[in-house]
């Protein structure tokens, strides 16, 4: 992982934030008071952005690449649209990290340091709610695009199913209609005509005896 350090509040480091589609209704004093708290970290392929089961107080901002998403060694998602927040539900019920995040390929983000409200003890308690404040805003205004998503994708899967289902139907019905063979025509057989048989010529002369010649005793 390559780190840069803590952001400074110039105009460059402003404009880049509201590229972010979330953060560009927030007013640049608000931002300047976020980039305080943020840092450029650059990660290579395969490297873990968040791991399961840790305490960090990071939360993300996707600028630049790919991430997915592991419970237990399981992939369950993936993030590959810029300014897309994730790491936020610690900051939010402040329990360990319930999955990991894996960079695919070269990747980048917007590391905000929630642990490093101290910063802002000049301004006081006034100041410190106004950026718990702008945190929550930006919660709100992602979890409502995630959940526009997910009725979209809910409502594809819905179509899908029912058409899905009207398929399996009609193959059922077609499958139970009887398929009505057609009469094989049957050649008829020639019954040959049996022939007479030709009776036996008898030789009559054969079946003559000969007379028997008697020997005279002398």
């Amino acid at each position: 992982m390559i780190e840069s350090k803590y952001l400074k509040d110039n105009m460059q480091n402003i404009q880049r934030l509201m590229e972010i589609p979330a953060l560009r209704h927030f007013e640049l004093k608000t931002l300047s008071n976020l980039l305080k708290l943020s840092k450029i970290r650059e990660y290579s392929h395969g490297e873990f952005i968040i791991t399961e089961g840790d305490d960090d107080p990071w939360l993300y901002f996707l600028l630049k690449g790919k991430v997915h998403i592991e419970k237990e060694g399981v992939e369950i998602g993936s993030i590959d649209k810029k300014g897309e927040i994730f790491g936020e539900m610690r900051i939010i019920d402040t329990m360990s990290r319930s999955a990991s995040v894996v960079a695919e390929g070269k990747t980048v983000c917007l590391a905000v340091d929630i642990s490093a409200q101290d910063k802002f003890s000049s301004g006081g308690k006034d100041k410190k709610l106004d950026f718990l404040l702008l945190l929550y805003r930006i919660f709100a205004e992602f979890m409502s695009m995630r959940l526009r998503i997910t009725t979209d994708k809910l409502k594809e899967a819905k179509v899908e199913i029912k058409e899905l289902k009207k398929k399996s139907v009609e193959q059922i019905q077609v499958e139970q209609i009887p398929i009505k063979q057609k009469p094989v025509k049957q050649k008829p057989v020639k019954q040959k005509k049996p022939v007479p048989k030709k009776p036996k010529k008898v030789n009559v002369e054969k079946k003559r005896k000969k007379p028997r010649k008697h020997t005279i005793l002398r």
